[in-house]
């Protein structure tokens, strides 16, 4: 197929699940091209997916083509999203554009969105809004004891202690959480080891194992908290972590990652906060931010997270010392 001719209907557009160079090549085995078609993680191809879709709908919106778009078109479809959406947000969406445009074979100067006027507009917008993310609020190790006071005794509580205390001593994403294996789980002496077969910076699926302490305080302790529930629950295989039916007997399948960001809102704000605030990253990113309150070097931390760059866990390290590194606290304690 010609490129230059593909129609602008919006369902067939999307081409990063077959990337035209790769599905086009006939020196390729139909296997290698199947396994090519996962050279991205699911996840972000959702994601690049609802981008090209909000651009398509624009485009068509404004009846303009979508594939090849032109510079002009995209430039303008970024300054209409800017009126509502953060910096992020708009380079994310260029991003996407991108690498639809790269995967229908159009590749270096070729790209509308690797154009200088896209680049001198999404400039612009950076300037103008600023790049600053603001992310949910993190469950700092306080926080994490206030919530430990209000789980019950009942099978769900126990569930749901499970869930908060291993995300916040694991430091995982909602994703990793929701989808824990029994088969996965270690316990020693010390405590209990997590296998992750795969994880968000680890696309070869490497793996790596994660070692949760036995915390001094039972009332925090994950793998206490985990141990309840595995003999509670009586699960021996398939995923830790599954939803109730309405009489309470548990599914067979893993809770979803929207199911765990509501649990932790449901337990915040039963904490007293304001459940909008949090969500299922706030376990991870309290996890983070409380190590760097404690002193915690950021390789340490790191280890503990997975994150492969430092530019995250710098981010922080510098909300946890935003109150000990301050003047004002120097002065009034000296």
């Amino acid at each position: 197929m010609n490129t230059h001719d593909i129609s602008n209907n919006q369902d067939d557009n999307f081409l990063l699940l077959r990337n035209q160079r790769v599905e086009g090549n006939r020196k390729l085995t139909d296997k290698s091209k199947a396994r090519m078609r996962h050279s991205r993680a699911s996840n972000t191809l959702k994601a690049y997916h609802a981008d090209w879709k909000d651009f398509t709908d624009w485009c068509d919106w404004k009846s303009v083509r979508s594939l090849p778009a032109e510079p002009e078109t995209i430039t303008n479809y970024i300054n209409d999203l800017a009126d509502d959406a953060k910096a992020n947000t708009v380079a994310r969406r260029v991003t996407a554009i991108s690498e639809n445009h790269i995967a229908a074979g159009f590749i270096g100067d070729r790209n509308p969105a690797k154009a200088s006027m896209v680049r001198d507009a999404l400039s612009a917008i950076r300037r103008e809004k600023g790049t600053f993310q603001q992310g949910k609020a993190p469950i700092l190790l306080e926080t994490l004891y206030q919530i430990a006071l209000c789980f019950g005794d009942d099978i769900q509580s126990l569930r749901d202690r499970a869930v908060i205390m291993l995300g916040f001593a694991g430091a995982f994403r909602r994703s990793e959480l929701a989808r824990i294996q029994y088969d996965e789980l270690t316990f020693t002496k010390q405590g209990m080891i997590v296998f992750v077969p795969r994880a968000k910076g680890d696309q070869l699926g490497k793996g790596s194992e994660i070692a949760i302490p036995y915390a001094p305080d039972n009332a925090v302790c994950a793998v206490s908290a985990t141990k309840n529930w595995l003999d509670a629950s009586g699960i021996t295989a398939g995923p830790i972590f599954r939803p109730f039916k309405s009489n309470m007997e548990l599914r067979n399948t893993q809770l979803s990652d929207k199911s765990i960001a509501l649990i932790v809102k449901k337990y915040a704000e039963l904490a007293g906060f304001d459940p909008k605030y949090f969500a299922g990253h706030s376990l991870r990113r309290g996890f983070a931010t409380s190590a760097a309150q404690h002193d915690v070097d950021t390789l340490t931390i790191m280890k503990q997270t997975r994150h492969k760059s430092e530019k995250m866990v710098h981010r922080y390290i510098e909300q946890g010392n935003l109150f000990r590194n301050n003047a004002l606290t120097k002065m009034y304690h000296d």
